[in-house]
């Protein structure tokens, strides 16, 4: 059984207002709800020092960590996470996941 890391990287619209991109971190962290989520963090591009190899060009992050991949597909198939999607996919321009076991 091998633990997984689910990374999911939003780019958000330019022309949401604050409110609207505060409603998008609170949907994030709703996906903590579900029942094969271990854990969760949201984030947000940190104020690092610009160098070559950093990519902060994204909105926010989300990490969730998985027990293992029978989780992960329970995890997609939630409701919660299929609600997430239907309702905030139309306020990003691009989504990229990283999934690492």
């Amino acid at each position: 059984m091998t633990m997984l890391i689910h990374t999911v990287y939003f780019w958000l619209k330019p022309e949401l207002t604050a409110d609207q991109r505060n409603n998008f971190r609170r949907s994030l962290e709703s996906l903590g709800g579900i029942a094969s989520v271990e854990k969760l963090y949201v984030g947000a591009p940190a104020p690092a020092p610009k160098r070559p190899v950093l990519d902060d060009s994204y909105s926010f992050s989300v990490t969730v960590v998985l027990k293992d991949m029978a989780a992960h597909n329970s995890y997609q198939v939630d409701p919660l996470h299929l609600a997430f999607m239907a309702e905030c996919k139309a306020l990003w321009t691009r989504v990229q996941v990283y999934d690492a076991a």
